[in-house]
């Protein structure tokens, strides 16, 4: 099992556990546990609805992509830990690790 948490549009941490085998990205995993995150480019680093911020672990992440890294140029509130949930894959990289919204939130 791989455990992290998450920091939603409120403050709140939630700690999420799933099994480490299932092929999913980070963003798919927010969706379907009801994170208010859009989205709308369903995974290809094109909108950056799925924006968050690696508040702890981040140093066990791959590094991101350049299509990631293009599409996070051009957030005004980009920071350096930040990352687009679409562009992180399920594993055990995940294990321990804090992540916190930064895209707007679903009304």
């Amino acid at each position: 099992m791989i455990t992290f948490s998450v920091e939603d549009h409120t403050g709140q941490v939630q700690t999420l556990e799933l099994p480490g085998d299932i092929n999913l990205s980070l963003m798919e995993v927010l969706k379907a546990s009801d994170y208010p995150i859009a989205a709308t480019c369903g995974g290809m680093a094109l909108c950056a609805t799925c924006h968050l911020e690696v508040l702890s672990g981040g140093d066990r992440l791959p590094a991101p992509g350049d299509a990631e890294l293009d599409m996070l140029d051009t957030l005004p509130n980009a920071t350096a830990q930040s990352r687009l949930a679409c562009q992180i894959r399920l594993s055990e990289n995940l294990q321990g690790a804090c992540f916190a919204l930064k895209a707007p939130a679903l009304v």
